[in-house]
């Protein structure tokens, strides 16, 4: 398995077609993407962000640091949400990204995960990393247990 990221992108003839839209409609609309893609087991994560006013870059080309807040850019610099897929194949990601239920002047980026196998394996850092993932899985299955019991 694979795991790819499809992340939203919006130009600004899709923030105009969205403001037409009843939002019942879109939420509902994500809500059967969403349930789908959970139904066949592929979706690992998937999150709709907040307006970009209420976000902020950080700008890394001078030697300090500069954080702008938002919103900022052009519209078609902005994302807006983004899933985490495990899919076969890359042509399986790409037809799950073909039925998302985005509009007219809506992208969808869609790009492959990098996995832990695919960096040199006697780096250090490296395997720092993976012993942390694996901490992290066993804090994970600790918390799911302890709300299992209790439920």
């Amino acid at each position: 398995m694979t795991k790819y990221m499809m992340i939203m992108r919006a130009t600004d003839d899709a923030v105009e077609a969205f403001q037409d839209m009843p939002f019942d409609e879109v939420i509902a609309a994500m809500g059967r993407y969403n349930e789908e893609m959970m139904k066949a087991g592929i979706m690992l994560a998937g999150e709709g962000l907040s307006d970009a006013s209420e976000g902020f870059v950080v700008d890394f080309t001078a030697e300090a640091p500069l954080v702008t807040d938002g919103p900022y850019g052009e519209t078609k610099e902005l994302f807006n949400g983004f899933w985490i897929i495990d899919v076969a194949s890359k042509e399986e990601a790409v037809e799950w990204a073909r039925r998302c239920p985005l509009g007219p002047g809506s992208k969808l980026e869609v790009r492959r995960v990098n996995d832990i196998e695919d960096f040199p394996q006697d780096n250090e850092w490296i395997r720092k990393e993976v012993g942390w993932r694996a901490e992290q899985a066993e804090r994970l299955a600790a918390d799911a247990r302890r709300g299992a019991a209790q439920a």
